[in-house]
């Protein structure tokens, strides 16, 4: 997501890299690079306009051209002016309510808002609501029967009606019947259409109605770019939308619909969907997107990514095995990145680390999920006295494993030398660690590790593309 724009201003930004002093012209150029960004991220025109005109102002005041470090200068003003279209600042949902407060998901057809009911439903129960979902759309067929079948994989209690029942009546009855079964949200989920059109409207206004809806969420399909705004803009006049869902967000390298869809409605984006798990829905913060956009980084929902799916006993098991590496086995590396897989794909774990959008490309060239499949199917090959003892894989052990687990004797021999080594960097580190008074080496509370990648980079027979090999 955001790709090509995070390119485009690292590119912008690299014009005035390591200048003590620049001109009107040297803004100019930068402004030109971020323009050219802009547009290729399909940003509605109105809004890149209004942003290079404010950039710009604020660029040319005195104090940045001759400021000291005018790099830093010009990057503060644009990560401002990002967090200001984007929003400024996170919008929660306003559940204030009597129970069940009822959130409307609306939307043209095929922008996700089934999916997206059920994702909003777990996240909700996560947080420890009672929740429930409920389909009204009465058009398409069997989507009441989709909603049933995702609802009942993720524990999410689901109404269901009959679709014959009509739209209107089975949100009036599924609100009756949540408030007696004691749900505090309820997200119903309705009909699109593949455009906006009077129909549609008028029975989503009549839906909103009986149900006294605190939420109408518009749910919007990233890739659509600039189209994105004129149907944020047709369902917010029709139905005052109280927020939005960007979906698809990792299928779009340009992600001009987040960059417009604030600015031309007024309305704040409240979630955004990075894959396509059930888990991969974010509530969004623009300061964090701002920092995502200018290769800053996302530490913080990097950290709450893994507070989610990582118990406090599972971090702090890690994190004593990292302070002891002469102990630390296969079977705990194994562990360990079951750990990292539950918080999504891997590689979009790595793009929320500040500075890895520069290294884009080598990135985009290295398929992360492939080489951690590799590693766990290495290590699923072994037995759990080799797993707990690695020393033990003579020859023929590693010819067996490699057999087991389709990969060639010399996949299994640099994984295993990678681990190895991995091991033996981390534990001289905290031995000189110690010696310094550092205590643990430096990991302490790290529950993913790090010095070392011993798995990926072993590639097949003629040279492959591991993470060794590109890092």
């Amino acid at each position: 997501m955001f790709d090509d724009l995070q390119k485009r201003l690292g590119t912008a930004l690299s014009k005035v890299r390591g200048r003590s002093r620049i001109s009107e012209e040297d803004v100019k150029a930068v402004l030109a690079e971020v323009r050219t960004g802009l547009l290729e991220a399909d940003v509605h025109f109105r809004v890149a306009k209004d942003f290079l005109a404010r950039v710009k102002e604020s660029c040319l005041r005195e104090e940045v051209l001759k400021s000291l470090s005018p790099e830093q200068q010009i990057l503060k003003i644009l990560n401002d002016e990002l967090v200001h279209i984007l929003g400024s600042e996170n919008r929660e949902l306003s559940l204030d309510a009597a129970p069940p407060a009822v959130i409307l998901m609306c939307g043209l057809q095929g922008s996700g808002k089934t999916t997206t009911s059920v994702k909003l439903g777990l996240h909700l129960k996560n947080k420890g609501k009672r929740v429930a979902v409920v389909s009204v759309d009465t058009q398409r067929p069997a989507a009441i029967e989709q909603l049933a079948q995702l609802s009942k994989k993720y524990e999410v209690p689901n109404l269901r009606y009959e679709a014959n029942v009509g739209a209107v009546e089975i949100a009036k009855l599924a609100k009756k019947d949540a408030h007696k079964q004691n749900f505090e949200v309820l997200i119903v989920d309705t009909a699109g259409r593949l455009q906006v059109d009077e129909e549609l409207m008028k029975e989503l206004q009549e839906i909103n109605r009986v149900t006294g809806a605190v939420e109408r969420l518009l749910v919007v399909d990233s890739m659509m770019g600039q189209q994105a705004v004129e149907v944020a803009e047709s369902f917010d006049r029709d139905m005052e939308i109280t927020g939005s869902v960007l979906t698809k967000l990792d299928g779009d390298s340009r992600g001009g619909a987040a960059l417009s869809i604030v600015t031309t409605t007024g309305r704040p984006i409240k979630f955004i969907g990075t894959g396509e798990r059930v888990q991969d829905l974010e509530p969004f913060y623009p300061d964090r997107m701002a920092s995502r956009l200018l290769d800053m980084g996302d530490v913080l929902t990097l950290i709450d990514k893994a507070q989610e799916v990582i118990s406090e006993d599972e971090a702090r098991e890690a994190a004593e095995k990292m302070q002891n590496m002469g102990q630390f086995t296969l079977e705990d590396f194994r562990k360990q990145m079951k750990m990292i897989s539950k918080m999504g794909p891997i590689g979009n774990l790595m793009k929320m680390m500040p500075g890895m959008g520069q290294m884009s490309e080598a990135l985009n060239q290295v398929d992360a999920e492939k080489e951690m499949k590799r590693a766990n199917a290495i290590i699923d090959s072994m037995t759990l006295h080799e797993r707990k003892n690695p020393d033990v894989l003579n020859g023929s052990r590693r010819a067996r494993i490699a057999s087991g687990s389709g990969n060639q004797v010399q996949d299994v021999n640099q994984f295993i030398k990678r681990f190895l080594d991995a091991r033996k960097m981390m534990k001289n580190m905290g031995k000189l660690s110690k010696m310094f008074g550092g205590g643990s080496g430096g990991n302490s509370g790290n529950p993913f590790g790090g010095g070392g990648n011993p798995f990926g980079g072993a590639g097949r027979r003629g040279g492959g593309k591991g993470f060794g090999r590109k890092f």
